[in-house]
């Protein structure tokens, strides 16, 4: 981020800008995916072998709710 605000104050080309921008986005989605991989193979995982009804609930409301600001 730092380094794309200094291309801004530089006055770097607008497309360098852009392109830099959209390589910070899909860095981020892959470390999205990664963590939330992580999550349902432990968290998730856990509640499931937990037997606890309400725990799974909730684990499987917060995947939804994951999912639907990731679609915005």
């Amino acid at each position: 981020m730092r380094g794309i605000a200094r291309m801004v104050e530089d006055g770097r080309y607008c497309i360098d800008i852009v392109t830099q921008i959209s390589a910070v986005r899909a860095a981020l989605r892959r470390v999205e995916e990664e963590v939330l991989r992580d999550h349902v193979a432990h968290c998730v995982a856990h509640a499931i072998a937990s037997g606890d009804a309400e725990e799974q609930r909730k684990k499987v409301e917060e995947l939804m709710q994951v999912i639907a600001r990731a679609e915005r």
